[in-house]
This record gives structure tokens, C-alpha cells and sequence, in this order.
């Protein structure tokens, strides 16, 4: 549905449908009052009557008011609007639009002055981005019972609409990489194969950016007989993605982000159990969200020469598929001795992290998977595991996760744990044994990385299944896309 921004006056809309806000305690700002007044009392009455509080997200409605051609008018709480962030204002407008996800005809968001410290433009292109997410939904392979109706317009009115557009513009751009990120996790793999994800990662170049696809014959030729022994099993070949954005000086180092793209996962040999494998096809949330994110680095013309560089595989069963005990050389040289298969995307980062700081020489590299079981029991599905050589990335990170709600928790990383993935058939194993099972994942990735700065998000717990949001509905979240792009607009553009 259009979604819009336009400028509040002090005359009330007449149809449609209506959202006000109020703040805690029930109080309305100046026009829902006026609104109230000239519908006889009735929101107040109301407010009086449900003991509303204003509470954020809490909200009631009143349909087909008297002495109003409205349709309904909803008030929507917000809670201390002194301490509304720009965050709290996009989740807002997400809740605003699944007040009115029913509602037919044109609906008006009406944004007064809420007195927080973020300017009242950019509380509301928040408010606007927050309801276009919430909006988003995958019903590519469904013939009937779509979902229908719903209104034609969502319209999000304040006085400060000029900034609010502006800031709107941008913002959009980089929600339009969540979708992209979005849209690659809930396809089925039958459709979304490693040929068919570089395919889609091509079509980046219509915004520039410079995209080259390896191919198996290519990486073999490079060395990469760790990425090449997990697909090997598959009839589908393994391919490895390079885009390429370069907005700044050439002289300027890139920086670099790497995703794990294990386009289905049965564990290889070393099989999972059937119950919940179908949600393997998500196993490519790292490189869906460094797709999205070049994507939304590039639509917005971002001032920074970045690098993706995505390792896209199919972990089969197979006669010949690799097996338990094998031992494969990375493209670094060193041998891994292959414990379990179902520990796969560390050994395709493995060459992907080795090849990008080889030829890129970048400033800072950051991996994103779904890799361990183990991190969802650490943290459940509010953080992303965060694993870091470098403090001051780290620290980086921390923040703008935080005040974008893209979360991420620092996990331990020591010697102790580097040598239990020791072993001596090998240079080192694929697994570390039962304890501490993400933290080791972390220290395999650490002997590809060559002493750049580097941090590895562990995203199994944010990426795919995600719980249901104010504005995220489906199954993927697009997590990564908004954490990342942020990340370079605050530190690393010109």
C-alpha cells in the first residue's frame, strides 16, 4: 500500500480513517482535543470509561463516530512521549498500521508534538518506515486466500513535514534492503539454489554496484577446498558472490562484509533430525542480509567503498558428499579435519574471510550466520551473538544495535577456547566439542581473518523465526540490513 508523509493543519481529516496519539495518563495533544470536542466528548468519555492509560501500544477504537463521517478513529498510546526514541516511533508506526490493517479507504496518522528530544520530522519518517515494514508480506507462491483489503492509503501527517519526507527518503531505501534480505530467507530452496541467489545478486548492478560470481572451476583454482567440500554433495553447483559499491576515493580501503549461504542445510552426513529441517532454507540469512545491505548502501549512494562477498552452497547427502573425518585445505593453506558436516557454514566462511581480506585489504571485515544452535541458548531471539577481535567495532556495534533494535551481546572469545578445536590429524577441527559451542565456532573463523579487524554475528536467533514485531510479520526478519548500514553512515563514510 502507498505509504506518505504530509503536512498537518489544523483542519481534521473527514473520512477515512483516523489514528491520534496519547501520551500517558490518557491526554490527548491539541487536535485530538479539538477532534473530541467536535464529536461531543466521546474520546474522552471513552478514555474515561476503559480507564485508558496511554500506555505504549496500548490503543482502543471507535467505529462510525457520531457527528463524524469518519470511519473509525483510533487512539493509539505512546507512552512518555518525552522519552520516545526514533525507534520507539517506528515500532509505533507499525502498531498504528496493525490497528487499521482491516480498515478500507484511506487512513491518516495524525502526528502532533509529542515533546521528545528526536525532532518531530524525524519521529514521524520513523513512524512512516515503521508502518511500511509492518506492511511487508510474502504471499509469492499462494494462489488463493491472499490477503485482501486493507486500506489504500496510509498517510502520516505532521507539521514538520518537510524534514519528515527527507528523512523518510533514506530511511525507505534502507527498509527496501530489509525486504531484499526479507524476501531471499522466506523463499522455498527449491527455488532460491546457489545459481539462482547469484542470479538475484547480479541485479545489483542496475544500481551500480560491480558484481562477479566464482565459479566452482575458479575457486578450486583458488584453493578453496573448504567452501568446495561442503556443496559437493549437491547437484546444485556452489558459487561464491563479489559485489562491490564504491562510492568514496579509490584510494580509500573498503570495508567488508561476508555472509554464510548455505542455501539448504540437511547437516550433510552427519543428517539432521526431520522435525523443523524445512526452516534450513533459511540458512542463508547471512548472505541475504549482506545482499540487502549492499543493496541499500547503493540505492542511497553511500560516501564508502564496501565489499559482500556471500559463499552460497547446498549441504546434501550424497554418494558424494563429504564425509565424517575427511580432511580438506582452505584457501589459506591450512587443513581442517572434518568432525561433522552438519558444522558447515564456518567452513565456507572459512574461505570467504581469507579471500576477501587477500584481495581486498579492508579495513574491517564482519561475517554474519546462522551458525550455532548454541547461540539461541545463550540468548534467545532478542541478540545476535557477537564475537570480536577488535573493541572498538565491537563498541560500535553495541550502540547502534541498541538504538536501532537490531540487538547484538558480546560473547567470550580466549585461548582456552581456540585449542579445543585443535586436533592432531589436522590443522585444526570443525567442532569443538559440546561446551561452548558458539564461542568455538568463533575462534575457528578467527584463523581465517589475518589479524584484520573483524567481528562475527552470530544470527541464528534474529534472522529466521523470528517472533512477530510491530514491524516485522514474516517468518524472516531481514536482520543485519539496518545494523550494518548505520554502522557505516555513523563512522565510516567521508
Amino acid at each position: 500500500m502507498p505509504i506518505s508523509i504530509a503536512l498537518a493543519t489544523d483542519k481534521l481529516p473527514e473520512k477515512g480513517s483516523l489514528i491520534i496519539t496519547a501520551t500517558d495518563g490518557g491526554k490527548l495533544g491539541a487536535l485530538g482535543k479539538q477532534l473530541d470536542k467536535k464529536i461531543g466528548g466521546a474520546i474522552s468519555k471513552a478514555i474515561k470509561i476503559k480507564k485508558f492509560k496511554g500506555k505504549p501500544a496500548s490503543m482502543f477504537a471507535l467505529l462510525a463516530p457520531a457527528k463524524s463521517d469518519l470511519d473509525r478513529i483510533v487512539v493509539l498510546g505512546v507512552g512518555d512521549g518525552k522519552k520516545l526514541s526514533a525507534f520507539d516511533a517506528e515500532k509505533m508506526g507499525g502498531t498504528a498500521l496493525g490497528a487499521v490493517e482491516k480498515a478500507e479507504g484511506n487512513v491518516t496518522f495524525l502526528l502532533e508534538p509529542l515533546g521528545s528530544n528526536v525532532a518531530d520530522g524525524e519521529i514521524a519518517a520513523r513512524a512512516a518506515v515503521g508502518a511500511y515494514l509492518r506492511d511487508y508480506k510474502f504471499e509469492t507462491y499462494k494462489t488463493k486466500n491472499k490477503s485482501s483489503g486493507g486500506p489504500k492509503k496510509f498517510t502520516v501527517a505532521t507539521k514538520a513535514a518537510t524534514a519528515a519526507k527527507k528523512a523518510y527518503a533514506e530511511l525507505k531505501v534502507i527498509a527496501d534492503g530489509t525486504i531484499v534480505a526479507r524476501d531471499l530467507v522466506n523463499e522455498p530452496s527449491n527455488i532460491l539454489t546457489p545459481p539462482e541467489f547469484a542470479k538475484r545478486a547480479k541485479a545489483l548492478t542496475k544500481l551500480g554496484v560491480k558484481v562477479e560470481v566464482l565459479s566452482e572451476a575458479q575457486m578450486k583454482k583458488l584453493g578453496m577446498g573448504s567452501l568446495l567440500g561442503v556443496g559437493q554433495g549437491s547437484v546444485q553447483p556452489s558459487q561464491m558472490v563479489v559485489m562491490q559499491w564504491n562510492g568514496a576515493a579509490k584510494s580509500k580501503q573498503p570495508v567488508a562484509f561476508i555472509g554464510k549461504g548455505v542455501c539448504f542445510d540437511t547437516g550433510g552426513i552427519s543428517i539432521k533430525p526431520a522435525g523443523g529441517m524445512e526452516d534450513m532454507k533459511g540458512d542463508m540469512g547471512g548472505a541475504a542480509a549482506v545482499t540487502g545491505l549492499i543493496h541499500a548502501l547503493a540505492s542511497r549512494k553511500a560516501k564508502v567503498n564496501a565489499v559482500g562477498v556471500i559463499g552460497l552452497v547446498e549441504n546434501m547427502p550424497d554418494g558424494n558428499a563429504q564425509r565424517p573425518g575427511d580432511i580438506v585445505t582452505s584457501m589459506s593453506g591450512q587443513t581442517i579435519e572434518v568432525l561433522n558436516t552438519d558444522a558447515e557454514g564456518r567452513l565456507v566462511l572459512a574461505d570467504a574471510l581469507w579471500y576477501t581480506q587477500k584481495r581486498f585489504k579492508p579495513q574491517f571485515m564482519i561475517d554474519l550466520a546462522t551458525l550455532t544452535g548454541a547461540i539461541l541458548i545463550a540468548l534467545g531471539q532478542d541478540y545476535a551473538g557477537m564475537f570480536a577481535s577488535d573493541d572498538r567495532l565491537a563498541e560500535q556495534l553495541t550502540e547502534i544495535g541498541n538504538a536501532e533494535g537490531e540487538k547484538v551481546w558480546r560473547m567470550p572469545m580466549n585461548d582456552n577456547f581456540d585449542k579445543m578445536i585443535n586436533t592432531p590429524n589436522a590443522d585444526m577441527k570443525n567442532i569443538g566439542g559440546r561446551y561452548a559451542g558458539s564461542s568455538t565456532a568463533a575462534q575457528f573463523l578467527k584463523r581465517f581473518t589475518n589479524n584484520v579487524p573483524w567481528v562475527h554475528l552470530d544470527i541464528a536467533g534474529t534472522a529466521m523465526g523470528s517472533p512477530k514485531s510491530a514491524t516485522s510479520r514474516t517468518w524472516a526478519s531481514g536482520y543485519g540490513v539496518r545494523l550494518l548500514d548505520r554502522l557505516v553512515k555513523a563512522h565510516y563514510e567521508k
